[in-house]
């Protein structure tokens, strides 16, 4: 592993050096700030924290109430990872610190936990108080340009600032947390630069994609829709004509094509398949709560009881009204046909459209509409227990620089929140004799 030079320009040395200002920097600046220890954060921006400000629509969806099992499934292959994380602090866990820091909050449908007062600026502004209370330095404008190495030890980092003009400045440091994000909304200053800094540090990558996106998809049926919610739903993932994902919940289509929770929740398998080339279809149930059989049954009775009205009225009883036109289309049904005229094979094909109406993917949003990124530094490098390098001593890492990203509803932020806890509590304890779980 190179060694990096030092600049000239040399600030006071800290114990802790956290690298990004955002939900796990700023967990970790805090617990590593343990009395006695000095601990710098440098973030790019000229305030942290801007991604955690808007996420979630601007209320900060920071946790979810699922339990251990289902929490640790929301990650896929990352769950096992993130398990040591969890079993030391957990959601229940994270909602009593936000508590105690004047951020109380409650859950809500899907078990989604939102501050009380549905502010996620107030979620930031509590913890940089917090941080501060515990003297926690911040160097706002920093743009880090590498980590200083010498004999796979990490000793610091050169950054850069706009009033530097372009003179590098070394920070010294006993220990390095690098918590710089992904590469999701770089307009808030997570563009990717931790995965530079950790593979120059000898970390692998694994390739980046956008996770929890929006989908595009073929034709105009999106657009027609678009705006249209649709609450409880059922969805199937078709990859080269096979299901390989089944969800139920909330989506909404736009005038690109589908977004809402069940989507972005699906999003990073279809959009590993669209990289490989491989067709996605989206199957959509809009009456999932019925069986075929039960479907039936209700068609025959609408069809009785409103027989008179024509199939452009009666269908609003079953659909919402943007709907209506699509499905007649599709199923080849002409509107001004009376419900007591309609034979038993367009009932039949109106049955089947409603339990499996049919999108086909294009392609996907990008980064700049991504919730997080896919891939990442890899976990093998990485002990799950502290957060530590297992290539570069003194080396944490923490956060969404790693290759764990979860379902949507608050998973991804407790991932951040938890890994930024193990790591700084770690980083402290090492430097102060203390035990990480006290």
């Amino acid at each position: 592993m190179p060694t990096i030079s030092k600049s000239n320009h040399q600030d006071k040395a800290v114990d802790i050096l956290i690298i990004g200002g955002g939900a796990a920097g700023l967990m970790a600046a805090g617990q590593a700030a343990s009395p006695g220890l000095s601990v710098c954060v440098l973030e790019k921006m000229e305030r942290p924290a801007r991604k955690l400000r808007i996420t979630g629509k601007g209320r900060c969806n920071f946790t979810n109430t699922a339990g251990l099992e289902d929490f640790t499934a929301a990650f896929d292959q990352g769950g096992k990872f993130l398990r040591p994380c969890f079993s030391r602090f957990f959601n229940q866990d994270l909602m009593r610190f936000f508590e105690a820091i004047g951020v109380p909050g409650r859950a809500e449908r899907g078990g989604r936990v939102f501050p009380d007062s549905q502010k996620g600026v107030d979620v930031v502004d509590a913890l940089l108080e917090w941080c501060r209370s515990r003297g926690v330095q911040f160097k706002t404008g920093c743009s880090v340009a590498s980590l200083v190495i010498e004999d796979r030890e990490i000793k610091g980092a050169v950054y850069r600032t706009a009033a530097s003009e372009g003179v590098d400045r070394f920070q010294p440091a006993r220990k390095v947390i690098l918590t710089a994000g992904g590469a999701s909304y770089p307009g808030t200053g997570s563009s990717g630069d931790g995965y530079r800094l950790a593979r120059e540090a000898g970390h692998g990558i694994n390739p980046l994609h956008p996770a929890l996106v929006p989908l595009q998809t073929s034709g105009k049926t999106a657009s027609r829709l678009q705006g249209l919610s649709l609450i409880n739903c059922g969805l199937r993932i078709f990859i080269d004509g096979k299901c390989a994902r089944t969800s139920f919940g909330e989506m909404l289509f736009t005038h690109y094509g589908v977004s809402g929770p069940i989507i972005l929740s699906s999003s990073s398998l279809v959009v590993k398949a669209l990289q490989a080339e491989k067709r996605v279809g989206l199957h959509i149930d809009l009456k999932p709560a019925l069986d075929h059989k039960q479907l039936d049954q209700r068609l025959q009775r609408d069809l009785v009881e409103r027989g008179k009205q024509v199939m452009s009225n009666l269908l609003r009883g079953l659909l919402p009204r943007k709907l209506v036109p699509v499905c007649l289309e599709q199923t080849e049904i002409p509107g001004d046909t009376t419900g007591n005229r309609l034979t038993a094979e367009e009932r039949k094909r109106l049955r089947l459209w409603l339990k499996d109406f049919q999108m086909d993917v294009c392609g996907h949003r990008g980064f700049e509409e991504a919730l997080v990124t896919g891939g990442g530094i890899r976990l093998k490098d990485v002990d799950p227990r502290t957060m530590s390098s297992k290539l570069v001593k003194d080396l944490y890492l923490a956060g969404e620089v790693l290759d764990i990203h979860g379902d949507t509803g608050g998973y991804n932020l407790q991932a951040a929140f938890s890994t930024g806890w193990s790591a700084g509590r770690h980083a402290a304890a090492s430097l102060a004799t203390c035990d990480p779980d006290k």
